[in-house]
């Protein structure tokens, strides 16, 4: 086996069932719409149900359609991902890590669509001034941190790939 799919393997292996199992002891342990303080003001643990994209949106769309096209949207992006990771150099590791990682939440957040018609949020924050972040699970924080690594794997590769164009300044 490669680094690359020892990564993305590893990362995927972690994430998907780790997603599962927290979404399951929420159902088991919360009622639907607690509100359990874990750091008084700021985090809680909830047990809301997004029928919705991110935040909610087209949680109001008719539920077969909004079913069909958030399912078939899941797929593509798994394919997406898959493509993905076959362009990947075998020595990749981080974007490896990556992209298991997304992989791993889109999956998890799959299979919420697949088998309950909606996804199980359970994480709640309270920010700055009353704000609060919409409810989110741990699938989408996997998501969001393997984007966030690609990301920083880009910006790391283009400022290696100037510095490697830029002459070299004359000694004296």
């Amino acid at each position: 086996m490669t680094p690359k799919q020892t990564f993305a393997l590893g990362a995927f292996a972690i994430s998907l069932p780790l997603d599962l199992l927290t979404k399951w002891i929420v159902e088991k342990n919360l009622s639907y719409a607690d509100h359990v303080p874990v750091i008084e003001g700021f985090f809680y643990l909830t047990h809301v149900r997004n029928p919705g994209a991110a935040f909610g949106l087209f949680a109001d769309g008719d539920p077969r359609t909004r079913l069909f096209v958030f399912i078939a949207v899941s797929i593509a992006a798994v394919l997406i991902i898959l493509s993905f990771f076959r362009q990947l150099a075998p020595g990749d590791r981080l974007s490896a890590l990556a992209l298991g990682l997304i992989l791993g939440g889109a999956v998890g957040n799959l299979l919420d669509r697949i088998f309950r018609g909606e996804v199980v949020d359970f994480l709640h924050f309270k920010l700055w001034r009353g704000y609060t972040w919409p409810d989110f699970n741990l699938a989408d924080s996997f998501i969001v941190v393997g984007v966030g690594l690609l990301i920083l794997e880009l910006l790391a590769s283009e400022g290696e790939d100037r510095a490697a164009a830029e002459p070299e300044e004359p000694r004296l």
